[in-house]
């Protein structure tokens, strides 16, 4: 198993958007004239058209303001990593607007591209082997992604999945096998994922074991053998184990869907596992478990407030070096006194910022390390141990003056049934006095995922355009305990939505925001919660955007992918099931397409065709009821975007117009 610093594949039905990916759109105030005349942006698209944007100029900047662009741009450099003989470095970076992977050898100046990239984005990559890359792609975001193979020199490029209406999940990288790799494709089976060895030379594909059409997960040993998997019924889950390669599969462990053990790693000898478990307890913690017999062994770290879900170890000693945690901020807890002597030197020579290792050679004794702060995207440094020589490599986006930036504050508020929603407030930079402030309530997509502390283009963006920014992490974020989470369920609209709009309360409380300049935006599931609060309560906000957010909660179930289908039922039980009749009626009561008369605001609406996780038909749904009622809905539609805006002129179009958006109906007083 392997916890990749690439892009991995989440089977949560709905993602958090990226804000550096995201996108929105609309404008003029809801009226009661006869539709515009539009042009459409998608081809021979069913269902509403959507609004042809091009590029406009900016319109002159007040002093102080930076241009959109600085804030959205393709970063500089990103995603540096070390080939494993830690002779050559790797990054990712703009060609013809599209990211490509480059590479250098340590001590030289020239980098040659390795992709060649123009259509779609590079979004994650990493070193198989000391010559070797592999990279992903999908189509115009609908996320069947393909994997590639590639030399370091650009030469002998290999699609090793080349094949129609299938993505790929890593398992395991064999760091030990430099010329294999094991996937997870649903090739045979599209709603399920077989585990496949590949030849990232020759490109030779062998199946190496058959989901029998259960199995979720598979958990390989330090060996790159499948030891043990996970299988789901959609509500309950098994953990199987196997001895050898030569056995078969015996359950361990079942459990419901609400309790979890989930496997990090075997243990270095391969007899037992670390996992993250909340099993008898709140609070996820790390442990060491007996998969042969099913039995907790031990505690290695839990803390009071928050899950602890990852744990890091050195391959070449054969040890554990630390836990990571997130609290208002990212923590760490040290098992490795060398691991922990490291950082701390890392940290007092880049005193001020939040310092990662990002990645280092098979020898581990080259690093790379990152820096980020609430005001900064950061930086790349190289750093050599046997040396102790720290050098800088590039900043992600150089243009960004920190100095110019807002501070990401960590807050915290009581819901009105007691519970305490923890968040963040941005207000806009030099703002002497903090009061009446036109504010953006940006609430997070998942919803079973979280904010967190650190540099938001869209947030700073904002900021900078003179708007305080809210983002809360309502009931049902991760990383809040079990409890949290569960009450959420069935909870879409309802007390999620009233933990939402208790954040806004507390702010016109405090004399912060002002109560006529209120604006709601959120993206996937945001995007619900946007549309949610236009309709539950639409005489607290003076206008919204909606990203890609479902407004059906019933054609949002039917639109499910292939691969999620295995867990239908565990989402009903979160959200409501649509064949109980108790369930239909709540999912009618808190569907905002069904309630789109009590919407009385501007709206924007914008939506990538390809999204394969809340569908054109989700945005085309509301947009279609709003026009009927005779109001003048903005929708912008993508043709060649998936769930989110990953092309850098869709992304500076987008946020152009939700800058021109917010301005218009938010420069003074409802009415």
């Amino acid at each position: 198993m392997k916890h990749f610093h690439f892009l991995l594949f989440s089977i949560l039905f709905l993602f958090m958007i990226s804000s550096s990916l995201t996108v929105i759109g609309q404008d003029k105030k809801a009226s009661t004239k006869k539709p515009i005349k539009i042009t459409t942006d998608t081809k021979n698209a069913n269902g509403p058209k959507a609004l042809n944007f091009r590029p406009q100029q900016d319109k002159v900047l007040k002093p102080g303001e930076i241009p959109l662009e600085d804030f959205f741009r393709n970063a500089k450099k990103r995603d540096y990593q070390i080939s494993p003989d830690g002779t050559y470095f790797s990054w990712l970076a703009p060609y013809k607007s599209r990211m490509n992977i480059y590479v250098q050898k340590i001590g030289d100046t020239t980098a040659q591209r390795v992709t060649n990239a123009t259509k779609e984005n590079v979004p994650g990559y990493f070193w198989a082997n000391d010559n070797r890359l592999l990279y992903i792609q999908d189509d115009g975001g609908n996320e069947d992604y393909k994997l590639y193979a590639i030399d370091r020199s650009g030469e002998n490029l290999l699609n090793l999945t080349p094949f129609d209406s299938v993505t790929t999940r890593f398992i395991d990288d064999l760091k030990d096998f430099p010329n294999d790799i094991i996937v997870g494709l649903n090739k045979r089976n599209q709603q399920i994922f077989d585990p496949y060895r590949i030849n990232i030379k020759t490109g030779d594909i062998e199946m190496i074991a058959e989901n029998p059409g259960n199995i979720s997960d598979w958990y390989t040993d330090h060996d790159g053998v499948i030891r043990a998997a996970k299988t789901t019924d959609g509500v309950n889950n098994t953990l199987l184990y196997r001895a050898t390669d030569k056995d078969e599969f015996t359950p361990v462990l079942t459990i419901n869907f609400k309790e979890s053990l989930n496997p990090l790693f075997f243990t270095f000898d391969n007899k037992h596992l670390y996992a993250s478990s909340n099993l008898g307890r709140d609070k996820s913690a790390i442990v060491k478990y007996d998969i042969a017999t099913g039995k907790e062994m031990e505690i290695l770290f839990e803390h009071p407030e928050v899950d602890v879900s990852s744990m890091r170890f050195s391959r070449k000693r054969k040890v554990l070096t630390h836990i990571n945690y997130t609290t208002d901020k990212r923590g760490r807890h040290y098992l490795d006194k060398e691991m922990e002597d490291l950082y701390t030197s890392l940290e007092k020579q880049l005193e001020g910022y939040e310092v990662s290792i990002s990645d280092y050679n098979k020898d581990e004794d080259k690093f790379l390390v990152r820096t980020y702060s609430d005001r900064s995207r950061g930086a790349y440094y190289f750093y050599d141990l046997k040396k102790k020589d720290l050098q800088k490599l590039a900043d992600v986006s150089p243009w960004i003056d920190e100095s110019k930036m807002a501070e990401m504050k960590p807050i915290k508020y009581k819901s009105r049934d007691g519970l305490t929603i923890h968040g963040y407030l941005t207000l806009p930079p030099n703002k002497k006095v903090a009061k009446y402030l036109p504010v953006v309530i940006n609430p997070h997509g998942g919803p079973w995922a979280r904010d967190n502390w650190g540099y938001n283009p869209e947030v700073q963006f904002l900021a900078n355009r003179g708007f305080a920014v809210l983002q809360m992490n309502f009931r049902g974020s991760t990383g809040f305990g079990r409890d949290f989470w569960e009450a959420s369920f069935k909870e879409w609209g309802g007390k999620m939505q009233d933990d939402v709009t208790d954040g806004v309360n507390w702010l016109i409380e405090q004399g912060i925001a002002d109560p006529n300049r209120i604006a709601i935006y959120g993206a996937s599931y945001g995007g619900f919660a946007t549309l949610s609060g236009i309709t539950k309560t639409p005489d607290l906000y003076t206008c919204a955007i909606d990203y890609v957010g479902v407004s059906n909660i019933f054609t949002f179930y039917e639109s499910f992918p292939p691969y999620w289908k295995p867990y239908l039922e565990m989402v009903y039980e979160m959200v409501g099931n649509p064949n109980d009749p108790t369930d239909s009626l709540l999912l009618r009561k808190v569907s905002p397409v069904f309630h789109v008369d009590k919407i009385k605001v501007p709206l924007l609406v914008a939506q990538g065709a390809n999204d394969p996780r809340v569908k054109k038909a989700e945005s085309d749904q509301i947009v279609e009821a709003l026009r009927n009622k005779g109001v003048n809905v903005r929708y912008i539609v993508k043709d060649d975007e998936g769930h989110g805006f990953s092309k850098e002129e869709n992304r500076f179009e987008f946020y152009r117009e939700m800058e021109r958006f917010l301005r218009r109906h938010m420069s003074g007083p409802r009415g």
